[in-house]
């Protein structure tokens, strides 16, 4: 009678750990839910240029962008800007339940020696690398030089 005992509390146990981790991973499977909104690039004037956008991250998991790829430039980097001097980071913090903003005159995406000059209304493909999401590919519509959709 003992020895049943023990085997129904174990078998209680483990359906009960299974239903456990069935319930997380179907719910949540860990990665943040990324989105991304807002995405242009200022039509260049010389062979480099800056890319703007807002990844917004709704889950409670924070994740880092990590690089950005482009087949316009071999040259792609992230900088920010802190008392009005551009400096490369290695990655950007995305919060958990929060967003990562790149917007002209703060943290951005700069684009080096391009393979070619996009011309306004044209579009500019580009891959977001993350820490812990998969990439997202967004294309970049090419606005007018002077565009700043905050002003």
């Amino acid at each position: 009678m003992n020895r049943r005992t023990t085997t129904l509390s174990a078998s209680v146990a483990l359906a009960a750990a299974l239903a456990l981790t069935g319930c997380s991973s179907s719910s949540d499977d860990g990665k943040p839910e990324l989105k991304v909104s807002g995405a242009f690039m200022p039509q260049p004037v010389m062979d480099m240029a800056g890319g703007f956008l807002t990844i917004t991250n709704d889950s409670g998991t924070a994740d880092k962008l990590t690089s950005v790829t482009s087949t316009i430039s071999d040259d792609v980097t992230i900088h920010e800007t802190k008392n009005q001097k551009m400096q490369q980071v290695t990655s950007f913090d995305i919060p958990a339940n929060g967003e990562l903003k790149l917007a002209r005159g703060g943290s951005h995406i700069m684009f080096m020696e391009l393979k070619k000059k996009p011309k306004q209304g044209e579009k500019v493909g580009i891959e977001l690398h993350f820490e812990k999401s998969d990439p997202i590919k967004v294309d970049l519509p090419v606005e007018a030089a002077g565009h700043n959709p905050q002003h």
